[in-house]
């Protein structure tokens, strides 16, 4: 997010010098310089003993492909907690193991993706409203699921021991 006015007080921001940063929006009632802010959010690979991961549908995501459990991280919560509850509400599984494998930054969207595997005892999934479908499928056929280059494709290629 970009500022033009000031969250605090609302007058219109002038631009300056702040150090290294250099010209920075700024505001002479608050004498605050305001950064370019972003949403912070997880993405896990779910994987069961069984080296399958949990994929889902959500139209609203993607018609085409497949993606992984994903969601916002709330004021006040780790990443962590963010993970385990991302992969409670939309698969119904309580996480056993949390790896973070590392940050995706997604332009499109102003947010930086924060990956997880997480390993979990397969069982029936029990998907949220959100979640249009979700199946296992086993590691070694996802590729052609997930759009690739993105975001999910480069996480379970990871998991999976393939890093791109």
């Amino acid at each position: 997010m970009k500022f033009t006015f000031c969250p605090h007080c609302g007058r219109r921001l002038i631009q300056k010098e702040i150090g290294d940063e250099g010209l920075m929006p700024f505001c002479q009632q608050c004498s605050v310089p305001l950064w370019e802010t972003f949403t912070t959010s997880v993405i896990c690979a779910v994987v069961n003993e069984y080296k399958e991961v949990a994929l889902l549908r959500q139209g609203y995501v993607s018609e085409n492909h497949y993606v992984c459990v994903a969601g916002i991280m709330k004021p006040g919560e780790s990443a962590e907690d963010a993970a385990r509850r991302e992969v409670r509400e939309e698969l119904g599984l309580p996480v056993e193991k949390l790896t973070y494998i590392r940050s995706y930054p997604y332009e499109k969207k102003e947010m930086l993706m924060l990956g997880f595997r997480a390993d979990v005892r397969k069982a029936e999934l029990k998907l949220s409203r959100e979640v249009d479908a979700a199946e296992w499928v086993p590691l070694r056929d996802t590729p052609g699921k997930l759009r690739e280059g993105g975001i999910a494709w480069q996480l379970v290629a990871s998991v999976a021991g393939n890093p791109v």
